[in-house]
């Protein structure tokens, strides 16, 4: 584009300039250039950095006129449990109601070579385990990171992080993601979120910010972040915002006398609800602290426990004891809120954990204590009960995986809950759920729920798929779902469960169910190893060893395979003893195998549900 003098602001030396100057620049460059003139015209000073609407000056009139720049809004997410694949699919909507053409799509589903075409990408992704990418964001995260990441000059971009403040490595998943596509030469349309367990604000704030950034880029107007409808739930509709109070129909102990666990069975009533649900999804519940352990706290600290205090943004109130009993989380200290806590604290001690060179010493001290500890060892913080509750977590929901089909029991989900109980630093310690559904929790009683939707973990469309589950312990659940549904729609697909626990006469969960399952033949084959039951210790990973020949072959026959329980120890022990037997029956070598895995990933054929 050349300028003329002719009905142009300009003299003939700018012209002049001008037409020397932008040939040169890239189309950011440009963008960029026209934003600052935008903004300083906005505000009246050429000092001014504010980014605004890109604009250029006509040559035909001193009206200014909009830059061509792409609508389009390309979402990818990383999600293990649903909640990122939620929170993307909502941005999604509500960006689509804004005008903006939208693609909303799973990382383990886009193609990289895509991703130079891109001019707007948001990122929502969680982290998993220990700062580990969730397993359908490995591909794109280990493409991202590799040599053939290509640059991304005129790419605008903004992540969303989901994690959990009580780990280490807290959102460290998208703090990667984002600092990459910023080393490859993207652009922020709106700084990068990290959100904790208490997702729901901070998730919307960003997007309200995203909004205002494209908004921005696209010249309707000033930067200012559009307000985000917030959607108008009716006493039908129930959500993670909104939960239903279901009533508890069966609290039933499923291990024997004797055994070392206790693992509860619910069943739970959705009538009146509207909800559903599929096998593989999860349900969430709000659950309350333990009384005795919110009594302990009352007495250490010496602030009233009627004293009113407010809870959240909105202004809702309640007593400091009503507050500690529902609505905090007290089990857990996580280095942001012991943060705070020193700014509040008069404790030298506590103060000190912060110095240079005690990294180590304040990690040890985060692990496994409670608000309880914290008071008892420093003493309380603030001047009223409104400012010792101001550093607190609101409590996260627990989620379960649903151990029913809603095909098999209409209105009602069945949970396989497993008790914690545990001893740390001297102390008797209990899981806040587990031990409210195996203590609290009486037929007849309601609590909190929501469904959480997965569809990382769901049974193939086909029913004449075979299927492979590995679920261990309370890792049952999903399948005791899976094998309801089949049976429900008569699917003829081989099935073949692998279970484990530590004896067999205490701790067959749902024994019955599955010897009925193998009578009828909705079950195929089934493999067992209680641990305690020998003198060496038998686990899943050591069945499936034992039957490599016979499981390569289902793989070989397209079988889909699941496993559910443990990450930390038994996820990664299957999966290695899965890359044994490819490689094994296979005859291939470890590279080989670990693709031959990422391939079974990327077609949806290993789909893990772990915690």
């Amino acid at each position: 584009m050349q300028f003329q003098v002719m009905n142009s602001p300009f003299n003939q030396e700018q012209v002049e300039l001008l037409n020397r100057l932008l040939p040169t620049l890239t189309e950011t460059q440009k963008v960029w250039l026209c934003g600052y003139l935008a903004a300083s015209q906005t505000v009246g000073t050429a000092s001014t950095t504010i980014e605004t609407q890109p604009t250029e000056v006509s040559p035909l009139s001193n009206t200014p006129i909009q830059i061509a720049i792409s609508k389009e809004v390309t979402i990818l997410y990383g999600s293990q449990t649903g909640n990122a694949q939620s929170l993307a699919e909502d941005a999604g909507k509500t960006l689509k109601e804004k005008g903006f053409q939208i693609t909303v799509s799973s990382m383990s589903e886009f193609k990289p070579n895509q991703l130079k075409k891109i001019e707007n990408l948001l990122i929502v992704v969680s982290t998993h385990g220990e700062g580990e990418p969730p397993d359908n964001a490995l591909s794109f995260h280990e493409f991202l990171h590799g040599r053939r990441a290509p640059k991304l000059d005129d790419l605008r971009f903004s992540v969303l992080s989901l994690g959990d403040s009580s780990y280490e490595f807290f959102c460290q998943t998208g703090k990667e993601f984002d600092q990459k596509l910023e080393a490859l030469g993207g652009t922020r349309v709106y700084p990068r979120v990290d959100c904790d367990l208490d997702f729901d604000e901070p998730a919307a704030e960003w997007l309200e910010g995203v909004i205002g950034g494209l908004s921005a880029v696209q010249g309707g107007g000033a930067a200012t972040p559009t307000p985000v409808d917030t959607p108008q739930t009716s006493p039908s509709e129930f959500s993670r915002t909104n939960p239903f109070k279901a009533e508890v129909l069966e609290n039933l102990n499923l291990n024997g006398r004797g055994s070392n666990k206790e693992t509860r069975h619910l069943e739970i009533s959705l009538e009146g609800s509207g909800l559903s649900y599929e096998p593989g999804d999860s349900l969430g519940i709000y659950p309350e602290n333990d009384p005795e352990l919110v009594g302990l706290l009352l007495e250490e600290i010496q602030f009233d426990p009627n004293e009113k205090v407010t809870i959240n943004k909105q202004g809702d109130v309640l007593s400091l004891k009503e507050a500690l009993l529902s609505h905090f989380e007290i089990t857990v200290v996580t280095k942001p809120v012991l943060e705070q806590v020193a700014k509040l604290s008069t404790s030298v001690e506590l103060q000190e954990l912060f110095l240079s060179g005690n990294t180590e010493k304040l990690k040890e001290y985060i692990k496994g204590r409670d608000l309880l500890d914290l008071v008892r060892d420093f003493g309380q913080w603030g001047n009223s009960a409104q400012e010792f509750v101001s550093v607190l977590r609101k409590m996260p929901p627990r989620l379960y995986s649903i151990a029913s089909s809603l095909s098999a029991n209409p209105d009602e989900v069945h949970l396989t809950i497993g008790a914690v109980r545990y001893e740390a630093h001297g102390r008797e310690r209990n899981g806040v759920c587990s031990i409210l559904c195996a203590e609290r929790l009486e037929p007849g009683d309601t609590i909190p729920v929501f469904v959480q939707n997965n569809q990382n973990f769901k049974l193939p469309e086909n029913p004449e798929t075979p299927i492979i589950m590995v679920g261990p312990g309370t890792g049952v659940a999903p399948f005791r779902a899976f094998m309801q549904e089949r049976e429900e729609l008569g699917a003829e697909g081989k099935s073949w469960m692998f279970f484990g626990d530590q004896h067999f006469v205490t701790d067959f969960l749902y024994q019955t169910e599955w010897q009925k399952w193998l009578k009828d033949g909705v079950l195929t084959k089934m493999d067992v190893a209680f641990s305690r039951d020998t003198a060496e210790k038998v686990y899943v990973q050591h069945r499936m060893l034992e039957n490599s020949t016979e499981l390569f072959n289902w793989l070989q026959e397209g079988a889909v395979v699941y496993i559910c329980g443990d990450e930390k120890y038994m996820a990664h022990d299957v999966h290695n003893t899965l890359l044994e037997i490819v490689e094994k029956e296979g005859g291939m070598n470890r590279e080989q195998s670990e693709a031959y895995l990422a391939d079974l990933q990327q077609q949806k054929r290993y789909q893990r549900d772990v915690y």
